[in-house]
């Protein structure tokens, strides 16, 4: 197996290393479990959402109704190094970076059979798996359509706080909801502070200075975070501006071709579905291959490998836009957000409650096992 990397090494500033129980479950399944307990992580310690200052609720790790499993966070660049590392054993991937691909190449029968490099080179091979992106290049050879699917348009507004060694109050992923809009603060597994901010997808992107991006923040944040904001505001880093795709490809799949992850779903950043969903779409594919050698065989087992993965996407697609429109609603709606405030010594508890039931599906999936045959 032969794996092409267009860029020169697998350091990115943004990539998903927050692990579901789902994602666990799928690398359970393809035995790579053991490699994600090896490298720096860190399980979040929970869940809460503040609301102009007070928290409407807090629920810890692992949610009710989930399994034994929390959401853990690993150190990508750890995490795939060791994933390398256990593909090369007993040598059976070989890694090319810095090795960008600009087409298809098709056999005299139209059958997908490789691709065409940069440099005009082909890389033959009897199924090309197309893990390319939100963007996908291949996707786009191939004449797939990506259908958007019905989300907010959103782009978020990323920073990072540079060495920060002083753990956030609450040690959770915090999400904030005000007069100066929505984000989500956390530390990722290896120990880093990271701050989203979502903003409409036609609005510039405002020109603050790093203590303005703070003192929005801290004045609807809790003291203790407040607090934590203001001493953490020299170390603050960004913003990087991402804009948020979400959909499905019409099909996954051509005979030689095979899209996943966000080639073939684009996913939401709600909720850290995209790495996830990837890793359930790896396990499938991996046992629905598994024993297939010749083109006809390989080929056949791919329209069972989408019909299999599409219904988990389409809804978890669904769940997102939903709990992202009930942020929004929020914004827009001020004096609902000082009825939550008021009314959270009372609510408080049983809408912590009702936000975990509705994680369910978000946290282990649709499927159950999902690498069936």
């Amino acid at each position: 197996m032969t794996l092409l990397e267009a860029a020169a090494d697998l350091s990115r500033g943004f990539r998903g290393e927050a692990l579901m129980p789902s994602g666990l479950e799928a690398l359970d399944q393809l035995g790579l479990l053991p490699i994600a307990s090896e490298v720096p992580q860190r399980p979040l310690a929970g869940w809460q959402v503040v609301v102009e200052g007070r928290s409407l609720f807090q629920v810890r790790e692992p949610l009710e109704g989930s399994g034994q499993r929390p959401c853990t966070l690993v150190s990508q660049p750890a995490w795939l190094a060791g994933l390398l590392a256990e593909g090369r054993r007993p040598g059976s991937l070989s890694l090319r970076l810095d090795t960008p691909v600009a087409d298809l190449w098709r056999q005299g029968d139209g059958r997908i059979s490789g691709v065409v490099l940069a440099d005009g080179s082909v890389v033959r091979a009897d199924l090309v798996l197309a893990c390319d992106g939100r963007a996908s290049l291949l996707r786009r050879r191939a004449g797939l359509v990506l259908q958007p699917a019905i989300h907010p348009p959103l782009d978020v507004l990323w920073f990072r706080f540079e060495e920060s060694a002083e753990p956030l109050p609450d040690g959770g992923f915090t999400t904030l909801v005000g007069p100066a809009g929505l984000a989500s603060l956390f530390r990722d597994g290896s120990g880093e502070a990271h701050l989203g901010w979502a903003v409409p997808a036609a609005a510039p992107t405002p020109r603050l200075a790093p203590g303005a991006w703070i003192e929005q923040l801290a004045s609807q944040a809790p003291a203790a975070l407040a607090a934590w904001l203001r001493r953490h505001g020299p170390l603050l880093r960004g913003p990087v501006r991402f804009s948020v795709q979400v959909g499905i490809a019409e099909r996954w799949w051509k005979p030689g071709l095979l899209l996943l992850g966000d080639a073939a779903h684009p996913m939401s950043p709600v909720r850290a579905q995209g790495i996830n969903m990837a890793l359930r779409d790896a396990a499938v594919a991996a046992a629905a291959l598994a024993g297939r050698a010749a083109p006809g065989e390989i080929d056949a087992a791919l329209a069972t490998i989408e019909a299999q993965r599409r219904p988990e996407v389409e809804r978890l697609q669904a769940l997102q836009a939903a709990e992202l429109e009930r942020g929004l609603l929020l914004l827009q709606w001020p004096r609902l957000r000082r009825l939550l405030v008021a009314l959270a010594p009372l609510l408080g508890g049983a809408i912590g409650h009702h936000w975990q039931r509705q994680q369910r599906e978000l946290r282990l999936g649709l499927t159950g096992r999902v690498a069936r045959r």
